[in-house]
């Protein structure tokens, strides 16, 4: 008969019971984001968005927002950071509303769903694997900052093919990171820092960062712009 470890049944309970409350962190962020995209399309604020160069002040508030969760995420109460959180999913949120101008319905119906499913099975491999992989960080964080600066230098060149190299470049980034961020979310468990609301609302911004940038990118190499 097969021995039966009742800890390790335990610590299987709490790290799923971890995961339960990340992810649906992470998608009442989505929710919120999905909900202020569709309102700023259909009530036509977008255009104030692009007209009135609302949308780099947007990215600025986002990057603050960011920087800010990052830093000083130790120090801030489970409110403040959640606050945070959701600050960002709605400021996000009308960045978004873009893609309804820019690409056909079904296009981002199918990048949503697709995003889903890959989502889905990288999440699976990171809560899976046993192996320890927090090397990845530093190689995956450094590799994103080399393409998000190629993609910025390339807004001035111009090149075609460029683009489309480093949408699938960063999209197998994002892949490594979604597979990275749930396993640093078990490590961190295991740390015992899994009794913390935060540690919830820290790994839902994580993974929300990943689902909404391959999101993009799906949609970006294979979405259908309108005419």
């Amino acid at each position: 008969m097969d021995s039966f470890d009742d800890s390790s049944a335990v610590r299987s309970t709490d790290i799923n019971s971890v995961l339960t409350n990340t992810f649906f962190r992470m998608f009442l962020g989505l929710l919120a984001s999905a909900v202020t995209a569709i309102y700023a399309y259909s009530s036509g604020l977008y255009m104030d968005i692009i007209m009135n160069g609302y949308a780099y002040m947007l990215l600025v508030a986002e990057v603050v927002v960011v920087i800010i969760f990052s830093l000083l995420f130790r120090k801030l109460s489970p409110t403040a950071v959640t606050v945070l959180f959701f600050g960002y999913a709605f400021l996000n949120g009308f960045t978004l509303s873009v893609v309804f101008a820019t690409f056909e319905l079904s296009s981002i119906g199918f990048a949503f769903a697709a995003t889903s499913a890959l989502f889905g099975i990288l999440s699976f491999i990171g809560y899976k694997t046993d192996r320890d992989i927090s090397h990845w960080g530093t190689i995956l964080i450094v590799a994103l900052l080399i393409g998000v600066v190629l993609t910025g230098i390339n807004l001035f060149v111009g090149n075609a093919m460029l683009d489309i190299v480093l949408d699938w470049a960063i999209l197998f980034v994002f892949f490594g990171l979604t597979v990275y961020d749930i396993n640093k979310i078990k490590a961190m468990h295991e740390a015992d820092f899994s009794g913390d609301e935060k540690l919830y609302v820290y790994g839902a911004m994580e993974l929300y960062l990943d689902f909404i940038n391959i999101f993009l990118r799906i949609l970006s190499i294979m979405g259908k712009r309108k005419n």
